[in-house]
């Protein structure tokens, strides 16, 4: 079943990859099948969620693969620091800032010293963390210059690590664009009295 649910996804039939996603979920918990298989597959599911635009399930079973991989690992295992930036991406993409900010914080430095500076989900980790600071229509001042001196910091590393046309490293640039724009705005903004 799974492999339908990939070529269904893949061949872009995302409605139908749902309905099969849901059903081998629904099938693996009548089994019984173990914990590391059943986190995979509502990994998956939660991704076709996404895709189909139904954030809210999306983020519910992103909650859930989190939770089971701190349970299962641990949250130092790179399988729970994957899950970590999962979760905390489902949660910016709802405009949720205040979770992800104080989960990926607390993350950040585990992700360093667990997979190193250099790794993807730590890149990945601290691109999300930049986003989440200014993306936040509350962010403060203080907030719009640690998102810039983030991104600046991911975004030489990415260079360093993936160069300059890797889409991780384009992306991380223009997040990096828009948060240096956020910062000049809200500079040239008088305070309010």
């Amino acid at each position: 079943m799974n492999l339908l649910g990939l070529g269904l996804c893949g061949a872009d039939h995302d409605e139908e990859a749902l309905s099969v996603r849901e059903a081998e979920l629904s099938m693996l918990r009548r089994l019984g099948a173990g914990e590391r298989y059943m986190l995979a597959v509502q990994s998956n599911l939660a991704i076709t969620y996404g895709v189909l635009g139904r954030l809210e399930d999306a983020l519910r079973l992103r909650r859930d693969v989190y939770s089971g991989h701190l349970k299962l690992n641990g949250e130092e295992h790179v399988d729970s620091l994957r899950a970590t930036l999962n979760y905390a991406n489902s949660l910016v993409l709802l405009k949720r800032f205040a979770e992800p900010k104080s989960l990926l914080r607390k993350t950040i430095p585990m992700a360093r010293r667990v997979l190193g500076a250099s790794h993807e989900y730590t890149l990945k980790i601290r691109w999300l963390y930049g986003q989440v600071l200014y993306k936040d229509a509350a962010a403060t001042l203080d907030d719009l210059r640690e998102a810039v001196t983030t991104l600046e910091d991911t975004e030489r590393i990415a260079r360093r690590v993936f160069g300059g046309t890797h889409p991780v490293t384009v992306q991380i640039e223009q997040c990096l664009r828009d948060s240096r724009a956020a910062l000049r705005a809200r500079e040239a903004t008088p305070p309010s009295a």
